[in-house]
Formats: structure tokens, sequence, C-alpha cells
């Protein structure tokens, strides 16, 4: 299929269009843009700065991409966004450029799920994966892990990290690091367990999900501190699950998100 451009849009002659894409009705495609092959790019859409997108995205109506960072530090320097492949962007989804104090790229992976008036803002790293909810605002330096889902109308601090497999509940307020595999939410937000369910769906095993508790128990309900529950798990069996929550745990320069306190018995 050749590439199919609406008469109305206008696309830079200098941005590199592959074959096969589509471009709709009043979008703009700025000089220093690439757009790999089968991807779909819907009315409307912005698409500047030095941005690479890559095969069969759908990006949807008024999203705008490449954009210059809501950072009063930006001085007009080259940074980048780069998304990867099958990524869907959804209608007002906006994805910010890096900063050069940031490492000068924002990044988004492949087999992503941008949900409508979602936020990804300067220097942000999301893997492959990762679900965005409707109006879920990142903030600038955020790291999301592979398969991270963060609920609609979630807002997640500067410099946070989430986890791999990790489920962030709709309306969460998120302002320290938060372990792989396990589920955030609730007034104040908290972590409230594993996330079991997307563990059992991603295909994890009956004994490395059985280790994943122990180190849950081991970190979130014991009475150890965390610097001995660290120590405690790394004596559990060190499958690669386990290894990656330890590695987490132990270079999370914000600290963690806890749960909610015990109650005291009177």
């Amino acid at each position: 299929m050749e590439k199919v451009i609406h008469k109305t849009a206008i696309v830079d002659e200098h941005a590199e269009i592959a074959h096969g894409v589509e471009i709709g009705p009043y979008s703009i495609i700025g000089p220093n843009v690439k757009i790999g092959k089968n991807t779909k790019i819907r009315s409307h859409v912005v698409i500047e700065g030095w941005t690479t997108i890559g095969a069969n995205c759908d990006i949807f109506q008024f999203a705008s991409i490449g954009g210059i960072p809501q950072d009063l530090k930006y001085v007009g320097e080259e940074c980048y966004v780069v998304i990867g492949d099958n990524t869907t962007i959804r209608e007002y989804v906006t994805v910010n450029m890096g900063t050069a104090g940031g490492g000068k790229y924002t990044r988004v992976g492949s087999n992503c799920l941008l949900m409508a008036c979602s936020h990804v803002a300067h220097d942000c790293l999301l893997g492959d994966g990762v679900i965005l909810a409707n109006a879920a605002l990142l903030a600038g330096h955020v790291t999301l892990e592979d398969y991270a889902i963060v609920g609609g109308g979630s807002a997640v601090h500067q410099f946070v990290k989430i986890g791999r497999n990790t489920m962030v509940g709709g309306m969460s307020r998120v302002i320290y690091d938060v372990p792989p595999y396990c589920i955030l939410g609730g007034v104040p937000t908290v972590v409230v367990g594993l996330n079991l369910v997307g563990i059992k769906r991603a295909g994890f095993s009956e004994d490395t999900i059985k280790l994943l508790k122990q180190a849950f128990r081991l970190l979130y309900r014991s009475e150890l501190t965390f610097s001995d529950a660290i120590e405690q798990i790394k004596k559990l069996q060190q499958v690669a699950e386990i290894k990656h929550f330890i590695d987490f745990l132990t270079s999370a320069e914000r600290g963690i998100m806890r749960q909610r306190p015990t109650k005291s018995k009177i």
C-alpha cells in the first residue's frame, strides 16, 4: 500500500514518511518527524519536534506529539520523542519531547495504549505494553517499566518510578516509587496487595507467584525494617522476578509507596 496523505494535511517536505502511512485531514507533520510503515495518523493530529514513531501505530484526532516541554529550563535545544511499534495514542493525548537536563529523550515503548487526555511529560520513559487510562498524568522524568498500568485520573509525581506488571488504581496520587507486581489504590493512595490477576495473565508460574507472595509479605506485612526485609527477600529462591524486585527496591531513590497503617486494637 502506498502512503496516503489527505490533501488538507500539512506535511513538511523533509519529514520521513514510510510506505503505507496514512495521514488524515488537517494533520500537521513537522520537518524532523519520522513515521514508520503502516502507521495511521488520523485527522487534526500535530506531530512536531524531533519525533520518531514506529510501525503500525494508530494516532487519533487532536493528539499532540513532540511539543516542547513544559519546563522553563528548556531553551530550544534539540531533544527527542521516540515511540515504538504497534502503539495506540487516543484523542487529546500529549507527549512532550525531552530536555537536555533529563537525558534529551521521552520514550514510549511498543504495544502501548495511551487513552484519551493522558499526558506524558518531558523525559518520561515508558516500557513496552504500558497502559495509561483516560486522563492519567505523568510529570517529568517518570519511568514506567514494562506492562505497568496507570488508572484514569491518576497523577504521578516527577521522578517517580513504577515497576513492571503494576496496577495503579484510578484517581491515585503517586508520590513515591511503586514496587513491581503490586496494586496501588485507595484514599490516601497505598499499596494494597500483589497484582495477582495481572501476573497470572502475564503467564507467571505458580512457583514464581508463591515466591512473590513471600517477598511481598516480608516487605509489607512483617514487622521488619525496610533494609531487613530486603535481606530476608534475598534469602528466597532467586528467580528473575525476585531479583528484579530486589533491584528495584535497592535503587528506589524517592522511597516506596507504603501500605495502609494497621488499625490499633483497643
